[in-house]
């Protein structure tokens, strides 16, 4: 319990991580021809038009390590108080939103790169806690 209270910045901010990572992959899989058949469209006038199915597999695949290392890391930090594995998946899901960032950008969708923008910054303050 000493761990709940010597950390709840980087639990909470793992929390997020969690629920954000791992219900994104979640949709992905669920409902795979949806996202592939509007990304599709989105990606249609962009140097990654040949190749939305594999990026769509890469940042799924992205995303649910990142998940399962910050549930991991959330566990062994409140056990042992050992970040590393949660550091690991705030690396993970930092590099995840940059993917997504540069699809963003590549598709000329600035309100949705503004939005990565905004998970981008508390996914890169957890890794300055952990790290620190």
């Amino acid at each position: 319990m000493d761990n709940v209270l010597n950390y709840p910045t980087e639990l909470l901010l793992l929390l997020f991580l969690i629920i954000t990572f791992l219900q994104s992959a979640l949709d992905k899989i669920l409902d795979w021809k949806g996202n592939l058949s509007w990304l599709k469209s989105h990606f249609s006038k962009t140097p990654f038009k040949n190749m939305v199915p594999f990026l769509l597999g890469t940042v799924m695949v992205t995303e649910i390590v990142a998940g399962i290392l910050c549930t991991i890391g959330l566990f062994l930090l409140i056990v042992q108080g050992d970040g590393s594995i949660a550091l690991a998946g705030a690396i993970l899901a930092c590099l995840a939103l940059l993917m997504l960032l540069l699809g963003q950008r590549m598709a000329k969708d600035y309100d949705g790169a503004r939005t990565i923008a905004i998970y981008f910054m508390p996914a890169v303050f957890l890794v300055f806690l952990l790290h620190s």
